[in-house]
């Protein structure tokens, strides 16, 4: 019996020893982080990178007990890269033991191959964050108080959960970047994805650092639901491609939460920000509800240049978001009607060959006949 050949492995530190072994890279450079708490030397670097940072603490009246509230600073940018570690080693687990498994199994193409795992590490990540968002939610006023969006900006203070919500999610879209290297993405999917990174990075990031988080957090949640809906319905295509009745779905509920993304945002922007009390810039004070320096008159509002410059980014967002889906379902209505003019002409009956005319002389199919009814003996004999 001889013995099994061993696939050569690529030299060290090449790009092909990378990409097999980042997860057990970036495993060790986690584990480093963690055995720093260990020692009372490192103890205070490493709780930087693992827990969540500016905790400040606020008694409501002296009868309550204090409750504990964050802040956000500089110190924050080390605990999303702790995290942005955790979600590497995450995204590989998922890929070895769950996406890798079912794709061996489907046998797609390289192009359904790379659609597949996109959609199985996206689906993961929203539904988890849709569930976490909504448990934050339900402990909020604002299914019964819209107000709560605005009334009492800035939010400088945030919750455990809000917090460390919004770092998760940071570290995740950041650790989307590298796997664009470590999963080896065509080079014709790299800018679509670069977009939709980029567009969360900044707007998460933004929602954080000007204290918008709960506007942030209301607007992440239905359009999460949205895209969860997506990319489930596109794992079940590429397993059977008669399962399309979740894209339908989806396409209602995008539309519906572009129009809550702008009726919220216009609501905060336009009218709640502005008629709130605390107006004015200040960076100690992480107040950004500036005061009215340049009236857009022509358009007859009163909006600062904060509020308008918010405003309009996340109009332009949606109007990219609406112009990329219209685009989306024109195609997908174009390949559907040139399948069904081509199932027609495949599965027409042939048409039926017309009966050929009498020849001259009554031959019919090559016989020729007489006029004459009587038969050729009958005709022989008459003749002699």
């Amino acid at each position: 019996m001889g013995f099994r050949k061993k696939n050569k492995s690529p030299p060290v530190l090449s790009h092909e020893f990378v990409i097999q072994n980042h997860a057990d890279m970036v495993s060790c450079l986690a584990m480093v982080i963690l055995l720093g708490l260990m020692f009372e030397v490192t103890a205070k670097f490493a709780i930087m990178f693992i827990t969540v940072q500016y905790n400040v603490t606020q008694g409501l009246d002296e009868k309550t007990e204090p409750v504990n509230f964050y802040q956000y600073g500089p110190k924050d940018a080390a605990t999303v890269v702790f995290y942005l570690l955790i979600a590497v080693i995450l995204h590989a687990l998922i890929q070895e033991y769950i996406l890798d498994k079912m794709n061996r199994r489907l046998h797609l193409s390289k192009t359904k191959h790379s659609k597949f795992n996109e959609s199985g590490q996206l689906a993961a990540f929203y539904l988890f964050s849709f569930v976490w968002g909504c448990s934050i939610l339900t402990a909020a006023e604002f299914a019964t108080n819209p107000t709560f969006l605005w009334e009492g900006y800035p939010h400088t203070h945030m919750g455990f959960q809000v917090k460390f919500f919004y770092i998760c999610q940071i570290a995740y879209w950041l650790h989307a970047l590298p796997e664009l290297y470590f999963q080896k993405v065509r080079k014709e999917d790299i800018p679509r994805q670069l977009y939709y990174i980029c567009l969360y990075v900044v707007h998460i990031t933004g929602a954080y650092v000007l204290n918008l988080h709960r506007l942030g957090l209301v607007l992440l949640v239905p359009h999460y639901l949205v895209e969860l809906l997506f990319h489930a319905s596109r794992l079940f295509y590429f397993s059977d491609e008669n399962k399309q009745k979740g894209f339908t779905l989806w396409a209602l509920l995008f539309v519906i939460a572009r129009l809550l993304t702008l009726t919220l945002s216009v609501l905060t922007f336009g009218f709640g920000l502005p008629r709130t009390d605390n107006q004015g810039f200040s960076l100690a004070e992480g107040n950004f509800n500036v005061l009215t320096i340049r009236q857009v008159k022509s358009v007859g509002c009163n909006l600062q240049p904060h509020r308008m410059t918010c405003l309009a980014a996340i109009c332009l967002t949606q109007a990219w978001m609406m112009w990329k889906f219209i685009n989306f379902q024109l195609k997908k209505w174009r390949e559907h009607s040139q399948n069904q003019a081509f199932k027609k002409k495949t599965t027409s009956p042939k048409s039926k060959p017309h009966k050929r005319e009498p020849a001259r002389g009554g031959a019919i199919n090559g016989v020729v006949k007489s006029d004459d009814r009587t038969s050729p003996r009958a005709r022989k004999a008459k003749a002699s």
